[in-house]
Order: C-alpha cells, then sequence, then structure tokens
C-alpha cells in the first residue's frame, strides 16, 4: 500500500454483487473495512451517515449501494430517485465537508445504446429508462458537489457467485429447460463483480484528483446475451439448447441499451491496471459456483 495513512473504507450496499465480493477480498488487503446494509446504516438520512462517518473515523467511501431493479424502476421513479440520486447527493455532501474519498458505482444505462464504438466517458449521456435516468441524476449531483479525490465507475452486465444475476438464472434455467430464448441483438461486456472489487482496492491509494472523475470498466471483449448464455451452459456441460431472439421477441418494462460496449482505456492507463478477458472471469466464477465441470 502506497499511503502512509491507514485507509478506513465505509462500503455501503454490501449486500450487493459488488459489496459481497469486497467483502471477499477485505482480507488480501491491508486496510480497516466497515460494511454496511440498509438495517445498519440509513443512506438517505444525512445524520446518519455523519454519525457513522465521525464515530468510525472514516475517510473512504465505496457506496455500491443503488436501486437496480430496472424494470420495477418505470414504476418506482421515487424509490429509485431516493437512493440513486438523492442519497448520493448526501454522501457526495458530507464527503466533501469531511475530506473522504468517494467511490461510487454508476452504469452503461446513462447511455441509449444506439452507439457504434465503444463509449468513452465523455460521451453524450441520454438515459432511456427510469434506473439509467436515476443513476445518471446521481452522477451530476456529485460532479456538481465535487469532493476532493473522489471517482465515479460505470460499469455494466454484473454478475458474481453472489446474489441474483444472468450467470445463476441461465444455470437454473438451463437445469430446467431442454431450450431457452436468449436475446442476440444486445451486445456489451460482462462486468465480473470480483474483477471489479479488486480493481476498486487496488487503485483506491492512487486515487488524486481536484475533480470528480468518470471511468468505464468492465471485462475485456464483445459478445450479445446469447453468446454469454452459450458459453455459460458449455463451460457448465448443460445440455440446454440456446436459441437466439430479438429484443422485441421478450418485451420488458425498461428498454435496455442495444449496445454497452465501454472503453477502458483511461482506467488502465491513469492506473496502470490490467482487466480479465471475460471468458477467464466467467471460468473463475463457475468455479466459485461449483458449477465448472
Amino acid at each position: 500500500m502506497s499511503s502512509s495513512k491507514s485507509l478506513n473504507i465505509l462500503v455501503t450496499g454490501s449486500n450487493g454483487q459488488v459489496g459481497r465480493e469486497l467483502r471477499e477480498l477485505s482480507k488480501d488487503y491491508s486496510y480497516n473495512f466497515f460494511f454496511t446494509t440498509r438495517d445498519n446504516l440509513d443512506i438517505t438520512n444525512s445524520e446518519d451517515i455523519k454519525h457513522f462517518i465521525e464515530s468510525n473515523n472514516i475517510n473512504t467511501i465505496i457506496n455500491c449501494a443503488a436501486y437496480t431493479a430496472v424494470d420495477k424502476a418505470e414504476d418506482d421513479e421515487l424509490n429509485a430517485d431516493l437512493v440513486n440520486r438523492k442519497a448520493v447527493k448526501k454522501i457526495a455532501k458530507i464527503s466533501q465537508e469531511l475530506n473522504i474519498k468517494l467511490v461510487h458505482i454508476s452504469t452503461d444505462y446513462v447511455f441509449d445504446g444506439k452507439n457504434f464504438k465503444p463509449y468513452t466517458e465523455e460521451f453524450q449521456t441520454n438515459p432511456n429508462s427510469i434506473y439509467g435516468k436515476t443513476k445518471l441524476d446521481g452522477e451530476i449531483e456529485m460532479i456538481k458537489i465535487n469532493p476532493l479525490n473522489s471517482i465515479i465507475i460505470r460499469t455494466s452486465w454484473v454478475y458474481s457467485s453472489f446474489g441474483n444475476n444472468f450467470v445463476k438464472t441461465m444455470l437454473r434455467l438451463g437445469k430446467e429447460k431442454q431450450e431457452l430464448g436468449v436475446i442476440f441483438d444486445q451486445v456489451g461486456t460482462p462486468t465480473y463483480a470480483k474483477d471489479l472489487a479488486r480493481a476498486i482496492l487496488d487503485i483506491l491509494p492512487n486515487i488524486s484528483n481536484t475533480k470528480v472523475e468518470i471511468y468505464n470498466y468492465s471485462n475485456e471483449g464483445v459478445l450479445s446475451w446469447y453468446d454469454f448464455a452459450k458459453e455459460i451452459m458449455k463451460m457448465a456441460k448443460i445440455k440446454c439448447t440456446i436459441n437466439p431472439i430479438e429484443t422485441f421477441q421478450y418485451p420488458t418494462p425498461a428498454s435496455r441499451p442495444h449496445y454497452s460496449i465501454l472503453n477502458k482505456s483511461k482506467i488502465k492507463n491513469k492506473f496502470n491496471i490490467s482487466i480479465p478477458f471475460w471468458k477467464d472471469s466467467l471460468d473463475e466464477c463457475l468455479r466459485a459456483l461449483g458449477e465448472r465441470k
């Protein structure tokens, strides 16, 4: 660790996929961690946040808390806004007041998915779902408040051995059904939450900026959900036929970006990190789940 001052890290939303992976990795790092969930810290309450930070001498926050039910958010904008914007605003304000480093996790859903080359951090945002809109609003609040030494990491297609996600859904359905239809006209890159969690912990001591910086992070490579499902079945040796279907054949309340490929040059160059290829990470996750055959 390059910093002499020990890091006292508050991790919010520690029951989520990235939060759980941070918890798993915490033993490998000489930082002091404080893992919180909505049960022991109300991030929508400024007094609560401030009291927790001051009582525990927190100097770094990794905000993994988010309202991530993409379809549900379409009819529940109030709660999505409460967690994805208002809470972020409160955390950012307190971080700015108390000089706390803040790492906030955002999403590819801030884009409309109509691009044809990988999104850079500077690309024009244009969310087309309530989830995406509230996540972008949270980013904007944080940038306006501008806590020192703070960053936003946008990621995509997150999965893990914890929680509910595409990989675990495919494993379950693949064992139950003989064939499945999976969308082939949405392309992007999966992100193994463990890789993202490790990247965050590795770059923490070297985050130093006067204006909030945005970085993209996902695994390397490009694929469709159909390709992803095919590889999951292949690695897990599940005999289930995967059929390609188009987005219109699987209507959802919220529209998804058709193109979600993130350009990761900025984070790689700035922090000198290498990012694993998506297949290698899927292999590691399936091993963690005991599903690699």
